[in-house]
């Protein structure tokens, strides 16, 4: 297949285009390189891989046959997109729709990267895809959630109205090599801290919980999921909940930091509790997660030490 994916620079677009390529794939990226990095794909150059830096908030055009349309472009992390509020709502709504006409234009299957967010701070435990969600539409987190809420609205629509072949990916918390150092979730800021021998700041008392998934796992998720014939939403994350605190304290322990935790003041909105129900994805996708989190993080901290330096605190 060849395959366009938006945000293919970005920590989940780039792990996606090098899954995709390992399937014998013809991979075409776009990516305004506002949060990504066009770093990323250095080790993906070749003659089935191609790079367009673009933003698809403008009209978009693929010269020859296309087949699959993965919409990842957007900031994901919270720190980008409090830092970027207008482009993550243009981007999930005018960028989607681009991408979504674009799909049908070439008869193109579409698959849209949304997100757990979608269900704010679920009054549900754990959250299903039936769940309609808890979301403050105006408060800072709101730009992402209902920039996501949106697009998938705008992905129905575009599959009931024009019968493009959709899919809808609920993204749960994931984590491996190529987060930026500085994006702000909570792996990747406690490892830097870790390493440096900083102090590990946890928002609130540390005891909201995340599920975290090792992103291997989770494209090969969203690869079952492009081959399914599923187009209402999926949720892919790995069901083994822990609190934020915890996390910490393992990354501390895999690391050998001894960095002490200390605790700020909760963000608005944050949520108190996240898990994924993905009883859909084992019976619809036959797939389920493989690395456990302990593992994963094992990977994660050799690449930022790699890519970083180790300058872990002994």
């Amino acid at each position: 297949m060849h395959v366009l994916i938006t945000g293919g620079a970005g920590f989940l677009g780039s792990h996606l285009c090098e899954y995709l390529l390992g399937k014998g794939h013809r991979i075409t990226v776009m990516d305004n390189l506002l949060t990504g990095s066009a770093s990323n794909l250095v080790h993906l150059q070749g003659p089935d891989f191609a790079f367009i830096q673009y933003d698809v908030r403008n009209y978009l055009h693929i010269e020859g046959d296309l087949d699959f349309v993965l919409h990842f472009a957007s900031p994901a992390s919270p720190f980008d997109y409090l830092k970027y509020p207008i482009e993550t709502l243009t981007v999930g709504s005018q960028g989607t729709q681009n991408a979504l006409g674009l799909a049908k234009a070439k008869d193109a299957g579409f698959l849209i990267a949304s997100t757990s967010e979608v269900y704010g701070d679920p009054a549900t435990h754990p959250q299903t895809e039936d769940y309609w969600g808890n979301v403050n539409p105006i408060g800072i987190r709101g730009v992402y959630d209902e920039a996501k809420r949106y697009a998938e609205a705008m992905t129905m629509a575009y599959h009931r109205y024009h019968q493009v072949d959709t899919r809808i990916v609920r993204i749960f918390n994931t984590f491996g090599p190529r987060m930026r150092k500085n994006d702000g979730r909570a792996v990747p800021t406690f490892i830097n801290q870790a390493m440096a021998g900083e102090d590990i700041t946890v928002f609130g008392d540390g005891s909201q919980t995340r599920s975290f998934g090792y992103v291997s796992d989770l494209v090969a998720g969203i690869y079952a999921l492009m081959l399914s014939d599923e187009h209402e939403p999926v949720n892919i994350g790995n069901p083994e909940e822990m609190t934020v605190k915890e996390m910490a304290e393992l990354i501390v322990q895999l690391t050998g930091s001894k960095s002490r935790l200390i605790f700020q003041d909760l963000p608005e909105d944050d949520p108190q509790i996240r898990q994924p129900n993905i009883d859909k994805a084992a019976r619809v996708l036959g797939w389920k997660p493989e690395v456990p989190v302990r593992d994963g993080l094992v990977k994660t901290i050799e690449w930022f030490m790699e890519a970083h330096g180790d300058t872990t605190a002994s």
